[in-house]
Formats: structure tokens, C-alpha cells, sequence
């Protein structure tokens, strides 16, 4: 039996993912946690082979969360669950160590066969990501600019994206706000900008909007 955690925020999503997940005889649904902090809480007394782990989760940024999770549970599979753009996320998650990563527009069958994979210690990917990873070699600047970018920077780049303040995204990644400034100024750098507007207009040309 494969042990899920369903971390998401909206109720609905969570409710879905259940009934979903239930009638399947080889996965069980053990819990599920709308913020952060009620999924580290589950996590001390559960062991989910993977938790489903969305990627806006509330309180903290969704990849300092899998980052959190795998250092301080490393025998847990993780598994992005997300509305966010797949070809800029899906590389950044992988790189945090996500052992896969789901659009929430993806069909059940996506679903099983990604825990299903996962929890036989594989990688799962979509075959639509694979296939728009495999034609942007040389075709689509955005692209090639993010693998320019760490997943720290991709990370900083998003909340600057949303509109939040050094201040706020220092916050959200757990940095000083100096750090923040330095990961600004090094954006605007490997993107080649020189000015904020700017630099927001790469934010849009990586779908970060």
C-alpha cells in the first residue's frame, strides 16, 4: 500500500484528490494539511511514502518547503502538485528534489502513474513537459535564459514577479534582506537588464506572472 499526504490549501483540491485516490486498492490517502505548519505537524507522528505537496502552499514558499521536508525527512518521496507554469517549475522542483512534478490539469490516470512511479523510486515528469523540454533547444530565448538560473533565483524572481518587497520576499524564503538585493542585482545580471521594469518583463517572458 502506498501512503499519500495530500498538502494543498484549497479544500476542494484536497477533497478531489481523495476521492480520487480512494477506490484505488494500492493507495491510501493517510492525511492531508492546508498550510505549512499542519503538514510538519502530520509529519511527527506519519510516515507517507510521498506527500503530494502543492506548490503555493500557505506560509512558506513551496520549494523551501521541499527543501525543509527532505532534510528533515529524507525517506519521504515528494511530489509537486501545482497550477503553475510546468516548464519553468518543473526543472526548479526537480533540482530541490522533488521526485516529480503534476499539473493540476493533468488526467487521473497522470496521477496514479506518477505515484506509482515515484513510489518505486523513480522520476516522473508529464510526456507533455518532456516533449517541450526536448523542442525549445534553440528556438525559445526564455527558456535557455532560465537554465541560466538557480532555484534560488527562480525563487526570488517569482516573488519579485508577484509584486512582493525585498522585505517580503526575504521573508517568504527565510533571507535577510541584503541577500535578497544581492539575488536582485545578480538577476538582473544573467538576465541582462539594468533596471527592475526590466527585469519584470524576463519574469513575464519566463511565465512567472
Amino acid at each position: 500500500m502506498i501512503k499519500i499526504l495530500v498538502a494543498d490549501n484549497h479544500p476542494i483540491i484536497r477533497m478531489g484528490v481523495r476521492q480520487v485516490l480512494e477506490p484505488v486498492s494500492d493507495i491510501e490517502v493517510i492525511a492531508d494539511a492546508s498550510t505549512t505548519t499542519e503538514l510538519f505537524q502530520q509529519l511527527e507522528t506519519l510516515t507517507p511514502d510521498i506527500v503530494l505537496l502543492e506548490m503555493d502552499i500557505p506560509e512558506i514558499n513551496g520549494i523551501a518547503t521541499l527543501r525543509k521536508l527532505k532534510k528533515e525527512h529524507p525517506s519521504i518521496k515528494v511530489i509537486i502538485y501545482s497550477g503553475q507554469s510546468e516548464d519553468v517549475y518543473a526543472l526548479s522542483t526537480i533540482r530541490a528534489g522533488a521526485f516529480g512534478y503534476l499539473s493540476k490539469a493533468s488526467d487521473v490516470d497522470y496521477i496514479l502513474s506518477a505515484i506509482r512511479k515515484v513510489s518505486a523510486g523513480s522520476m516522473f515528469i508529464t510526456n507533455e513537459l518532456a516533449q517541450r523540454l526536448a523542442f525549445d533547444e534553440s528556438t525559445q530565448k526564455p527558456r535557455r535564459f532560465f537554465r541560466k538560473l538557480s532555484t534560488r533565483e527562480v525563487e526570488v524572481l517569482k516573488l519579485l514577479a508577484s509584486g512582493k518587497r525585498n522585505k517580503e520576499v526575504a521573508l517568504g524564503l527565510d533571507l535577510n534582506e541584503k541577500t535578497v538585493s544581492t539575488y536582485k542585482a545578480r538577476l538582473m545580471r544573467k538576465l541582462n537588464v539594468d533596471n527592475i521594469v526590466d527585469l519584470l518583463q524576463q519574469a513575464k517572458a519566463l511565465e512567472l506572472y
